[in-house]
């Protein structure tokens, strides 16, 4: 019962850990941080908790999870483990395959709403050499968006094209262009899995919006890395009074929490370097404490 035992306190950590992670502001500051912690407290919570239900379940034959498991196989016909436990043991197989094709629905929803998205603009949109690296559509709100992926686009309308000054809009563009460069999609998959597998679960929806968050932080320091902050503060600011929002499967530039992200542009000021390692590695000992006793 050694591992049920760490995979409850793992388990108890990682619920705690969501509401004051969400609310944290040093995070900010340190947006990447932020997210490889969010990364690493969801697996661990994830882990931890198929852990406990096979740890608890598979307890009789005490020994490691991997090798107890494929006992339980073997004596399954047989009828050797009480009812009880082997109901925990289908139960954590359940919620382990559950989440993995909740990804890959995820994903392949994902690419295929990106395609049909895609053939549009080949069919709709322009460039215009005053933005290289921009797709322009005719429409009258101001909207700008990156569709993600292999090909990854940035979208602008000719609404925002009106609505922004030059710099602006190369401010909004290099925002859109961190999105695709580093691959945030990516980032926000495995927490759009588990809303998609735990819909009501309200500490999920709490670390996709926090995540959410940190990514536009994130794209918005990569912006400011390349144009004006003032220029990206106030293209935000214009984007934030339109009501049009970006299709399924993009990341949109004012999509999230514009206020919280306005109250932090311009501002560089960093987190020390012993904060962020400390956190990264309270993080990584946290998520290797569930996968330690699933593979071992």
């Amino acid at each position: 019962m050694i591992a049920a035992v760490h995979l409850l306190a793992t388990l108890l950590i990682c619920s705690w850990a969501v509401r004051p992670l969400a609310t944290a502001r040093w995070v900010w500051r340190a947006p990447s941080t932020g997210i490889i912690l969010w990364q690493l407290v969801g697996l661990a919570w994830v882990s931890s908790a198929v852990g406990l239900l096979l740890a608890i379940g598979l307890a009789p034959y005490d020994a490691p999870i991997p090798v107890a498991l494929v006992r339980w196989c073997r004596d399954l016909p047989a009828g050797v483990s009480p009812l009880w436990r082997s109901v925990l043991v289908v139960v954590g197989l359940l919620v382990a395959a559950g989440v993995a094709v909740a990804l890959v629905v995820s994903w392949f929803s994902v690419l295929r709403v990106r395609r049909r998205h895609r053939d549009v603009l080949a069919l709709v949109a322009r460039e215009d050499r005053a933005l290289p690296g921009a797709l322009i559509i005719e429409h009258p709100l101001a909207v700008a968006y990156c569709l993600p992926g292999g090909r990854g686009a940035v979208v602008l309308s000719s609404g925002a094209l009106r609505a922004l000054s030059r710099d602006e809009a190369l401010a909004v563009l290099a925002h859109e262009q961190s999105h695709a460069r580093e691959r945030h999609d990516l980032v926000l998959l495995p927490f759009a899995a588990l809303r998609r597998a735990l819909p009501r679960l309200r500490l999920v929806t709490i670390a996709a919006d926090a995540i959410a968050l940190l990514v536009e932080m994130r794209a918005d320091d990569g912006a400011c890395r390349q144009q004006n902050a003032s220029s990206l503060a106030a293209a935000l600011r214009r984007f934030s009074t339109s009501s049009a929002r970006p299709p399924a499967g993009a990341l949109g530039v004012a999509d999230t929490a514009v206020a919280a992200r306005l109250s932090r542009i311009g501002d560089g000021a960093p987190i020390r370097p012993a904060l962020r390692w400390f956190a990264l590695l309270s993080g990584l000992v946290v998520a290797s404490t569930p996968l330690s006793f699933l593979v071992f």
